[in-house]
């Protein structure tokens, strides 16, 4: 069963660039992970201090072995706020049909 992690957090405004920028390792390393079909961590275009994160993962499995070596980020910020939550996919189809 397929993984979603998705969610956003918020970082002071003033910082929230360089904590986007020091999560890159993290999705740089994610996709080229096994079973790691997409990984973003991305400031919002809207929200000021907003974070937005989407994980997609093939299995729970792959998710927690790639926890367990995932790299720690180059700049971290207090996290104000936020939700994150993971998704237990069964099915999926295109959105379009």
């Amino acid at each position: 069963m397929t993984v979603i992690v998705a969610g956003k957090v918020y970082v002071d405004p003033e910082v929230r660039d360089r904590y986007v920028e020091g999560h890159q390792v993290i999705a740089e390393r994610a996709r080229a992970h096994p079973g790691c079909l997409d990984l973003v961590i991305a400031a919002d275009t809207l929200e000021a201090g907003r974070v937005n994160i989407f994980e997609y993962w093939e299995s729970e499995e792959v998710l927690n072995a790639w926890r367990a070596i995932s790299p720690t980020p180059s700049f971290t910020a207090e996290i104000r706020d936020g939700e994150v939550f993971k998704h237990q996919v069964s099915h999926s189809s295109p959105p379009f049909d």
